[in-house]
This record gives structure tokens, C-alpha cells and sequence, in this order.
């Protein structure tokens, strides 16, 4: 339990209502929040109502999702350019999945930056990666192949992108990603929020 003046100090900084912001942002319920982070819609409705100071883990799990940094929830917009370096030792591969089936390997090029117009990843399809779920999400897409190839099915229609090959679409149509061929893939993958 929280001392009072904890509990006011935390207050100051609003992090539920900073939370609610980003979920109505990206047009998110509470149980889909719930499904991409792993906590409950209860703990989350909680949290955002202020009831609930959530734990830096939680908070990060939260901050990963919406692809800003801790820092979003605790200072004020600044007036200085936006400058974030991502080492590449400090990037971690996350895996997407398809019920038991690996997908592909992706590491955010952009977090921690806060606030970001554009997500970016690397991912990376191994030789044993199957084929990922359709999914959509608004905005648009663009994919860059630097090795291997790439098979893209928007609406039902496969593209194969091979070296070098670059793909650009409307997100909001259904598209599923896997590797073509008998050899690894490695692609760039930049994501473009839709207008909120």
C-alpha cells in the first residue's frame, strides 16, 4: 500500500489518463490492451482510472504496445528535436507467433523513442517460420527485402519481393507475411499510424 504522499506524488503525473490517451489513440478495447500485454482488462481499467499505480514492468509492458518510452508517461512534451539512437546490441528480438508456429523474429528500431510518427522493425524469417495470421491496422505499410525472399498476400493476392525489393500498402487491408524459397529472409518493416 502506498503512503499518501506517494500516492499524491504519482497522482501529479496522470500515467491512467496518459494510458487511456494512447489505447483511444490506436482505437483500442480495454480486453484487446489486455491480449497485447498480457494483463487483465480489470487491472488496466484500474490503472487508467487512476485506482492502480502500475509497476515500471507493467508500465513498460503497457509503454511497448503504443511504441513510446517510460519517459512519455512522466514529463511533458519538450520543445527539442526528437533524437533516439538504437544500438544494435541493445535491440531485443521479440518472436510473432501463430498458435505454436514461429512467424518471425522482430526487433523495434525505434524504441524508446517517445511519441514516434512511424514504428520501425527488423524481422527477420527463419527457414522454419510459417506462414503469420492475417491481421490490419490502420494506416499504411512499407517493406524493404535486404535478404532473400518475401512472400506478402494483401486481400488475398501474393506478392513475392525479392533483394531489394520494396512494397508499400494500405495496412488496413488483410496481409500476412512469409519467407519464399529455402533460405532466410531478412527484411525492414516501417509501420505509419493512420490519422487519429
Amino acid at each position: 500500500m502506498l503512503s499518501e504522499t506517494l500516492a499524491s506524488g504519482l497522482e501529479q503525473y496522470a500515467i491512467g489518463a496518459k494510458v487511456r490517451a494512447l489505447r483511444l489513440k490506436k482505437k483500442l478495447g480495454l480486453v484487446q490492451l489486455g491480449e497485447h500485454t498480457g494483463l487483465s482488462a480489470a487491472m488496466l481499467s484500474k490503472i487508467e482510472r487512476g485506482q492502480l499505480f502500475p509497476t515500471l514492468p507493467t508500465l513498460l509492458r503497457i509503454a511497448l504496445v503504443f511504441g513510446v518510452g517510460l519517459e512519455h508517461f512522466f514529463t511533458d512534451k519538450s520543445e527539442r528535436p526528437m533524437v533516439t539512437v538504437v544500438r544494435k546490441r541493445d535491440r531485443v528480438a521479440m518472436p510473432d507467433q501463430s498458435g505454436d508456429s514461429l512467424c518471425y523474429f522482430f526487433e523495434s528500431l525505434d524504441f524508446p523513442a517517445s511519441d514516434r510518427k512511424m514504428e520501425a522493425y527488423f524481422a527477420e524469417f527463419p527457414l522454419q517460420s510459417a506462414q503469420s495470421e492475417p491481421h490490419r491496422h490502420d494506416g499504411a505499410e512499407l517493406i524493404y527485402v535486404l535478404k532473400g525472399k518475401l512472400s506478402v498476400t494483401i486481400d488475398d493476392e501474393e506478392t513475392v519481393l525479392g533483394d531489394g525489393d520494396a512494397m508499400y500498402f494500405d495496412s488496413s487491408a488483410p496481409h500476412c507475411y512469409r519467407r519464399h524459397g529455402r533460405v532466410p529472409c531478412k527484411a525492414i518493416v516501417v509501420v505509419a499510424p493512420g490519422a487519429s
